[in-house]
């Protein structure tokens, strides 16, 4: 049976098998299989050629550790283990698909509904974030204002136009990726002093388990826009509008501007 100190451990073995198949797969096949969607995955999006090749690998690594699993295409599998990973194996998919070398892996080992460990990699560049709970190092940009901070942002939506604009208005700086793992990532690393999705209810679990605990680690902040607590059930219909920002003060600036425009969402009603 896994122990918690193996999980670390685990969590690399599954990024070496999901850079593998990312390099072998960007390597062999052409724009056009790229971009092939194969229907809907777990979380009810389109799930791409691509996801399925880097993900079945991992689930190899995972099968054989006989852990639990919560992934963005195959959804859940439960093996009655104490820890479940939560990943996305490959988050920015839309820009790997395109040739965009902005993409990246993340899971996340949860115990009794806490990160224990995280783990995000961003696939061509081999830069890599990973966190052990409760080991602290403070490496965000410290800003707590959002005027003039340098923000990263999922693109503006109908609903979410308002906010994004006067988000992007105050700030110096404006960035769109594509890949929310590596965004938050950034912010971990100081690079940019925020991300937000702004009012979308655009991340499921798999976009925040592991950066959650990445960012915090760091010394900064991660909250739901609506102020609702991330849940690891099984249900990937969940939406939240994550946010992560290098001071709690600057988290809450972004948190106003957004419920003063976005349309708040209906409650979540957890399948446990």
């Amino acid at each position: 049976m896994m122990t918690i100190d193996q999980l670390p451990a685990l969590l690399a073995e599954a990024a070496n098998a999901a850079r593998h198949a990312y390099s072998h797969a960007i390597a062999t096949l052409d724009g056009t299989e790229r971009r092939r969607t194969v229907g809907p995955g777990a979380d009810g999006t389109e799930t791409y050629l691509l996801d399925v090749i880097v993900e079945r690998p991992i689930l190899d690594v995972l099968e054989s550790a006989r852990v639990n699993v919560l992934s963005e295409e195959v959804g859940w599998i439960d093996r009655g283990s104490a820890a479940t990973i939560v990943m996305d194996p490959v988050d920015g998919t839309a820009n790997a698909a395109a040739g965009i070398p902005i993409c990246g892996f993340a899971a996340a080992a949860v115990i009794d509904d806490r990160v224990e460990f995280a783990l995000v990699e961003w696939f061509d560049t081999g830069r890599t974030w990973t966190a052990t709970r409760g080991e602290r190092s403070v490496s965000v940009s410290m800003q707590t204002s959002l005027d003039g901070v340098s923000l990263s942002m999922l693109r503006p939506r109908a609903a979410t136009r308002p906010a994004w604009h006067e988000l992007a208005e105050r700030a110096d700086r404006i960035r769109v990726l594509g890949t929310s793992v590596l965004e938050a990532g950034l912010v971990a690393d100081g690079a940019v002093d925020a991300f937000c999705d702004p009012g979308g209810d655009v991340h499921r679990i798999v976009d925040v388990a592991a950066t959650s605990l990445i960012v915090e680690n760091a010394g900064g902040h991660v909250c739901d826009v609506w102020g609702r607590p991330f849940t690891f059930d099984p249900d990937l219909s969940k939406r939240w509008s994550g946010v992560f920002a290098s001071s709690a003060g600057l988290a809450e600036e972004i948190v106003d501007v957004v419920t003063r425009h976005a349309p708040a969402p209906p409650p979540q009603v957890s399948v446990r």
